[in-house]
């Protein structure tokens, strides 16, 4: 069983991790911009291989029931960069 210190360690370290992945994917997004790749290409070569990976890992339905909250996230700004919370 974790102590909730160790949950929280865990969260950090996922949270980190998840934090330089963003970096590595924003490094390759802006040297693709820079070679002339468009937004929208970028974007859905990106969809793909993170659905692609997901559907590798956990299957199509898991995959499926996971992206099906996209559009009420979506929605509620939670992928929305100048949103301001309060």
């Amino acid at each position: 069983m974790f102590s909730l210190q160790e949950v929280r360690r865990v969260m950090r370290a996922e949270n980190e991790e998840r934090q330089i992945a963003l970096e590595y994917i924003a490094d390759a997004w802006n040297a693709a911009e820079t070679d002339g790749v468009n937004n929208e290409a970028l974007s859905h070569a990106s969809l793909f291989a993170a659905l692609a990976t997901l559907v590798n890992l956990y299957g199509e339905e898991t995959t499926a029931k996971l992206i099906a909250d996209l559009p009420k996230r979506i929605e509620m700004g939670e992928y929305s960069l100048d949103r301001i919370v309060q």
